[in-house]
């Protein structure tokens, strides 16, 4: 059963900008802590963004200035907008809700993820 849905991913040249969507209306952990992890060929996962269910936000220092997540709980959906990609953002993008507290524990929500290709 799928719990969070992202949508948005594609290809893009650097410079560029993508919107990533994740619903989360199957997801029982949606009002906690979400975000956004990636996964790039040969590397390991990375939390990108997250945003506490006080609407506190974090982002990894390679996308600080960039990257911009956000929430929209009337509708219960994640976003993360992304500018000025660059080659090295290419990865596959997933949407996560956590457990309980922060997306430093337990994750209770996955997505399927949505590939990001950024070209040169």
């Amino acid at each position: 059963q799928v719990q969070l849905v992202e949508s948005g991913g594609g290809s893009v040249e650097a410079g560029g900008s993508l919107r990533l969507s994740c619903a989360a209306s199957g997801c029982s952990y949606s009002r906690n802590a979400m975000g956004w992890f990636r996964r790039a060929p040969g590397k390991e996962r990375e939390r990108v963004a997250s945003i506490s269910n006080s609407g506190s936000t974090s982002y990894a220092d390679s996308v600080k200035g960039r990257f911009t997540i956000s929430k929209d709980n009337a509708k219960n959906m994640l976003y993360l907008q992304m500018d000025s990609l660059k080659p090295e953002d290419t990865a596959m993008y997933y949407c996560a809700a956590a457990a309980a507290g922060s997306l430093l524990g337990p994750i209770g929500c996955w997505g399927q993820g949505t590939q990001v290709t950024v070209s040169s």
